[in-house]
């Protein structure tokens, strides 16, 4: 079923989701629902699964000189969602990058998902590799997601790359995209990135699922604007509990997201990551409550491979 059909069907009660990460190249699978298993009581109609670009490693020849590969190390995205939706009954939703992929690959991948019968994409640019300063696009990819939603658009429509394959079957996926509370850490401003916002469901986004934040009323205020351009489809709103003292770092680096000084004071007064992880828990909860009651249409949680604090979270608001 589409995000947006889980949506309406609810009728105005918010609903809980969460977004999981492969596991490593050559684990088990039986990692990931170890993680799955505790979470599914709070009946998710949907679980994201993420996915990697490749990236370069240096293998060392006998001669001494380094040799270049390029590598995933959390491939089978598609796999993975398709024995979710089988072992859980639940709609597992892969995520589809720009950055790695050729509009052909793409191609194959989004026909994949339609075999499988996965009925929702989330469509992203995805970062740039590690060695990149900026995102470079992939030769013969999609520059942008706005390119990429229109990409997955055309092929709902029945418009394959290459107009010389004639087929009636055409594919019927609900796509979400992702929005930016505190604007996307290349966006010059916050109207530039509500305008880019604007771009990707105009050429045919369903849904909007956002980067993490920690101040609801950076949500609020998001919605509100993009509600005044014209953006009407629904805006999910994405949680991550802090759980470690180095998140007080990290998470500002990588996302360019700001923490509330409560919340800076109370990791601070943190004796170890223990009290943290409580910290980042209650924290969470009061924002779940918060973004309920305010009418939010899923509460969508960031688990990064790890349920115990997500089902501690969910225990209280679901």
């Amino acid at each position: 079923m589409k995000v947006t059909d889980h949506i309406k069907q609810a009728n105005g009660k918010t609903l809980f989701s969460f977004e999981i990460i492969p596991p490593q190249k050559g684990q088990n699978i039986q990692d990931l629902y170890n993680n799955v298993d505790p979470l599914m009581e709070f009946k998710p109609p949907f679980i994201d699964v993420t996915t990697s670009r490749e990236e370069f490693v240096y293998i060392k020849k006998e001669n001494g000189l380094l040799e270049q590969k390029m590598t995933r190390m959390r491939p089978g995205t598609v796999g993975i969602c398709a024995a979710l939706k089988y072992k859980y009954d639940v709609d597992a939703i892969p995520h589809v990058l720009c950055g790695g992929f050729t509009k052909e690959e793409t191609e194959y991948v989004l026909v994949d998902c339609h075999y499988l019968g996965l009925d929702n994409i989330m469509a992203l640019r995805g970062d740039a590799m590690k060695h990149e300063q900026y995102f470079i696009p992939t030769v013969g990819g999609n520059n942008y997601a706005a390119e990429l939603v229109t990409q997955i658009h055309d092929l709902n429509q029945g418009k394959y790359l290459h107009e010389i394959i004639e087929t009636p079957y055409k594919s019927d996926f609900c796509i979400g995209v992702a929005g930016y509370p505190e604007k996307h850490l290349e966006a010059p401003s916050m109207e530039t990135d509500l305008r880019r916002l604007k771009e990707k469901v105009d050429a045919g986004a369903d849904y909007v699922v956002t980067q993490m934040f920690f101040d609801n009323e950076k949500y609020f205020n998001f919605v509100e604007k993009a509600r005044s351009i014209g953006i009407t489809v629904p805006i999910i709103p994405g949680i991550k509990p802090i759980a470690i003292k180095r998140h007080q770092q990290v998470l500002p680096q990588i996302f360019r997201l700001d923490l509330p000084e409560e919340l800076i004071l109370g990791i601070e007064a943190c004796k170890d990551n223990k009290q943290v992880r409580a910290l980042g828990i209650e924290w969470a909860i009061q924002q779940s409550k918060d973004l309920i009651a305010n009418g939010a249409p899923v509460v969508h949680f960031y688990s990064m491979g790890k349920s115990d604090n997500i089902k501690a979270i969910a225990k209280e608001v679901f």
